[in-house]
């Protein structure tokens, strides 16, 4: 969604909305994943429109939004104590890193953050202690360390933090930490076995890490322009920018073809 559909500006143009909506007429599945979790699915159904499905907080909850209220398919979650853990771990290896978590799935829920963590989306936050964020199951976690880059704090998070407690990504800004066994990937997988659709019929767009896994599992990846080199790596084609509705040109091509 952001980065890739969703503009700079927050927003998703007409044009994008036209030709999604061209695409379920013409009898495709269409489905939104993101790293947003539940408490933003209002937002995302807004910036995305009518759609199929969403696969949210990087494929650990997963709604039918075919009818008129969305319906819960699939929920994971992830003890505190295996945040508690994997922190540790990346401080140990680099020093104080900045935390927030996400714990309600009520809309607009607030994230619980360290002192100082400052969330640069609007979005309610609460500032709490470290052991009454990390107590309990949580969705997500975000990290931020003043003292590196994005790319340098996510490489130490994928290197120092076992698998089987978290996964790590980032959708641009902040490493994010999910429950293990939930990517973009595994949350179209629930998706298309539900419906029966082999993965190489699937056609993904993305622009962050956090997209490298569907782009490995689908059968076509379109990257947009600017879109982080990983994601470049695994892309079969690259489309416009987001800012100049590269997803819905591409898919004009498609459907005007």
């Amino acid at each position: 969604m952001d980065g890739t559909l969703v503009r700079s500006d927050g927003t998703v143009s007409d044009r994008s909305h036209e030709v999604l909506a061209r695409l379920r007429a013409n009898g495709v599945v269409l489905v939104g994943a993101t790293g947003r979790g539940p408490r933003l699915i209002e937002l995302t159904m807004r910036d995305l429109g009518p759609a199929d499905y969403l696969v949210l907080a990087q494929g650990a909850h997963i709604y039918d939004t075919s009818g008129p209220v969305p319906v819960l398919l699939h929920a994971m979650t992830m003890p505190g104590a295996s945040i508690a853990r994997a922190v540790a771990l990346v401080e140990a290896a680099i020093g104080p890193v900045q935390l927030a978590v996400e714990a309600g799935t009520a809309v607009n829920s607030p994230l619980w953050t360290d002192v100082g963590f400052v969330w640069p989306y609007p979005e309610p936050t609460e500032t709490r202690p470290r052991a009454e964020t990390l107590h309990g199951p949580l969705i997500k976690a975000f990290l931020m360390a003043e003292t590196m880059s994005l790319d340098d704090l996510l490489a130490v998070c994928r290197r120092v933090i076992p698998p089987q407690l978290c996964e790590a990504s980032s959708s641009g800004g902040m490493v994010e930490l999910a429950p293990h066994g939930a990517t973009k990937a595994t949350g179209l997988a629930f998706v298309t076995d539900a419906l029966g659709i082999d993965p190489g019929d699937v056609l993904v767009f993305g622009d962050m890490p956090n997209d490298v896994p569907m782009f490995a599992w689908a059968g076509h990846g379109v990257a947009v322009a600017g879109a982080h080199r990983e994601v470049l790596a695994m892309a079969d084609e690259v489309t416009g920018p987001a800012d100049e509705d590269g997803v819905a040109a591409y898919l004009e091509r498609l459907l005007d073809g």
